[in-house]
């Protein structure tokens, strides 16, 4: 059976969806979004542009009058965030291997990331992930500075290094005592 497309409005740096049983069920079953009292589901751009190429979503335009494209979230979320390529990549990546991946942003992570079947709320994510081009450089002050992220809050380091073809690889980083 089809699952039924959820429609939406595009509402500035997020995304709001209507309020129903599918929109409900969204959130609980894959913990998209945040759910509010009236049953709407505000998801960021990364949700809403991951759920519209899956086809489980319709954003338009906050008058409603428009239908957005995929390209359309993309261009919207580039002129907010210049990395949301390399973000959406290992974003989508991960939801696509099964995990559930939420912000992280109040540890000073761009990602924090749950063992499949562990639903935010139910235990603590198992890692901090941070999504860079493969032709960026990293300092060693400033891997030292997501690794010490990561231990502080208790979770493992994950480096999602994106590549020119938008495929992702992850290096697993932590400190070791001799």
């Amino acid at each position: 059976m089809a699952k039924s497309v959820i429609k939406a409005l595009f509402q500035g740096e997020q995304v709001v969806t209507e309020s129903s049983p599918e929109a409900k069920e969204l959130y609980d079953k894959s913990r998209f979004g945040t759910l509010k009292s009236n049953g709407q589901v505000v998801l960021s751009l990364l949700e809403a542009c991951y759920l519209v190429e899956k086809k489980r979503l319709e954003v338009y335009t906050a008058s409603g009058r428009k239908k957005l494209s995929f390209d359309d979230l993309v261009k919207k979320a580039k002129r907010l965030n210049r990395q949301f390529l390399v973000k959406y990549a290992v974003f989508s990546d991960i939801r696509n291997r099964g995990y559930i991946i939420k912000t992280a942003l109040k540890f000073g992570a761009d990602f924090r990331v749950y063992d499949r079947g562990i639903k935010p709320g139910e235990d603590h994510a198992r890692w901090v992930v941070f999504p860079v081009n493969e032709a960026d450089t990293l300092t060693w002050h400033e891997f030292a500075a997501k690794n010490r992220v990561a231990h502080s809050t208790k979770k493992k380091l994950l480096i999602g290094v994106v590549d020119e073809e938008g495929d992702v690889s992850y290096w697993e980083c932590r400190w070791v005592k001799p």
